[in-house]
């Protein structure tokens, strides 16, 4: 039997080449959901008195014809024996193709399809990025979001002063690029024309009144009625709101932060904004806000295309 294994190890010293390859694998699992050619259903768990196994599974039978899945834990330790693992088959045959082990290709995942939003979604003259949150899944973000963008001013905030100083720091030596740090979240969400939260805030952080006209935001936080990162209000105030899976916005054992309100019928996939099925924007001066859910069948794309390319690249090093 021959197959490939990755780990965060092999993927760190490659980190800008996983993340674009991840963005362009996205784009394209998103063109194949507007084709009917994605299969991503919710996630489901397996639970026991302490915590449990979360499964992600899926398909992409268009372009890369993979299947698998992606399981990771919720229990409350914090140690290197807790990680996620993905594993890829080949669609067509059902041979096993390989595992990525860790915890980069999940964030990874996810900063690649808030970019790609972000490309279809945000003005094309946007030329500020703000940032709230320093912690894990902002670095990958901020790095996903320059892949789409040549955005002349990054500005960051987090309530923690150590955090965010070390963040920019981090940040800059990587991506040796200028970034301002802001005294409040204010400060961030004022300057920005795109905005990206990406904090565990079970509260709003920011008001709606700060974004200036044409905004776009991304959240990435917590989207619950009891517990979310992004002012109701500023889905009201939204001219356009998309995520990248209406099944798993439904699907949440809790309820979302839109259900049962206008806002939540009038949600589009962000399939049919990246096919042109959909607007991603209505106009200039219009707020557009994504609202990232994890589309399920996404990361087994981006694993397979790692398991290929990535090993590629690190033969040539």
């Amino acid at each position: 039997m021959t197959y490939r294994i990755l780990t965060d190890m092999d993927i760190s010293p490659k980190l800008t080449f996983a993340i674009q390859r991840a963005i362009e694998a996205v784009e394209q699992a998103l063109i194949a959901k507007s084709l009917d050619r994605l299969v991503g259903p919710p996630r489901f768990s397996v639970r026991v008195a302490r915590g449990a196994l979360v499964f992600t599974a899926g398909a992409e039978i268009q372009y890369s014809h993979t299947i698998g899945f992606r399981v990771y834990d919720t229990f409350p330790e914090n140690s290197p024996d807790h990680t996620q693992l993905v594993a890829v088959f080949d669609a067509q045959t059902g041979r096993f193709k390989g595992l990525i082990l860790g915890n980069m290709l999940g964030a990874i995942r996810t900063a690649a399809i808030n970019a790609v939003a972000l490309k279809y979604m945000a003005r094309p003259d946007a030329t500020s990025l703000g940032i709230l949150g320093a912690g894990f899944q902002a670095g990958f973000h901020l790095q996903a979001a320059m892949a789409v963008r040549s955005f002349k001013q990054v500005i960051v905030y987090s309530p923690t002063p150590a955090h965010r100083e070390a963040f920019v720091e981090e940040m800059q030596r990587v991506m040796r690029l200028p970034i301002q740090v802001a005294s409040s979240s204010e400060e961030v969400v004022r300057n920005a024309e795109v905005l990206i939260c990406a904090t565990t805030s079970r509260t709003p952080v920011f008001d709606t009144e700060w974004l200036q006209p044409g905004t776009h935001i991304n959240t990435i936080g917590p989207k619950f009625t009891e517990a979310h990162e992004v002012p109701i209000e500023t889905a009201r105030k939204a001219e356009v709101i998309a995520t990248d899976s209406l099944a798993q916005v439904d699907a949440y054992a809790k309820p979302f932060f839109l259900a049962n309100t206008p806002e939540r019928e009038r949600m589009v996939e962000l399939s049919d904004v990246v096919v042109g099925r959909r607007a991603g924007c209505l106009s200039r001066e219009g707020i557009t806000l994504f609202c990232s859910v994890g589309l399920a069948g996404s990361e087994i794309v981006v694993a397979a295309t790692l398991l290929e390319d990535l090993l590629e690249e690190l033969k040539e090093v």
